[in-house]
């Protein structure tokens, strides 16, 4: 499994397709990846693109030292830092799984551990929306009620397994920077013309509770464990 890489954002945007790829072409069986940016930007859907308000909405962002990168999964406006550490889980979904358990085993295949690492720290995990987070969701990762880590998923077919593949990513703040964070989603939105705003009290830095805690390497082997049982289903 790769350590802790630094790229920039759209470097480990890349990675991650890459990795999506190598599973699908059967280069691996499976694979995590974590990225740390070295930039700073404000990712979003390609989709988004088309919105009539989007050319003014990026330039907004970017007059905030954000500028836009587009990404393959769905969800809102997220923004990219060296504040943010990036994980990716991609694997085989196991026969044996319907397709709406494939979805929500996908992300509990992800958050599950990271709730764990939370709890195994003292701190109270939850999964679901939070109202005033950017890019809200029912598989947010919350820290005692706050967002702290947003999740997403992109699915492929594969004909090496004759069947879908699912990356799923996690961005996890880990450094407190949300102010300007919520800063670059807001200034986006309304100049977009979109009608979400944000608040940065609705999110949580992890070293903001946990200050000096190392718990990547924990998160790390509790991923490969989850491997570890998805091809024990294969």
């Amino acid at each position: 499994m790769d350590q802790l890489r630094q790229l920039t954002t759209e470097q480990g945007l890349q990675a991650e397709l890459a990795l999506l790829t190598a599973v699908c072409n059967g280069e691996r069986t499976d694979g995590v990846l974590f990225w740390q940016p070295t930039d700073q930007a404000l990712v979003m859907p390609r989709r988004m693109e088309r919105l009539p308000g989007f050319v003014a909405g990026a330039a907004a962002a970017a007059e905030l030292g954000w500028p836009v990168l587009l990404r393959e999964t769905g969800g809102e406006p997220v923004p990219q830092s060296a504040a943010t550490v990036n994980v990716a889980l991609v694997y085989a979904a196991p026969r044996a799984e319907g397709d709406l358990n494939r979805l929500e085993r996908a992300y509990l295949r992800l958050c599950e551990p990271l709730c764990w690492v939370l709890e195994s720290l003292g701190g109270q995990a939850s999964l679901g929306e939070v109202p005033g987070a950017f890019c809200d969701g029912r598989y947010n990762v919350n820290l005692d009620g706050r967002k702290w880590v947003g999740t997403a998923q992109r699915w492929r077919q594969s004909r090496h397994h004759g069947g879908p593949v699912v990356l799923v990513h996690g961005a996890m703040l880990m450094q407190d920077q949300r102010l300007a964070m919520v800063a670059a989603v807001n200034g986006f939105n309304q100049a977009c013309g979109l009608p979400q705003r944000c608040l940065a009290e609705s999110h949580v830095a992890f070293e903001e509770r946990f200050p000096g805690e190392a718990a990547l390497s924990a998160l790390q082997d509790s991923l490969e464990g989850e491997l570890v049982k998805v091809r024990a289903l294969h």
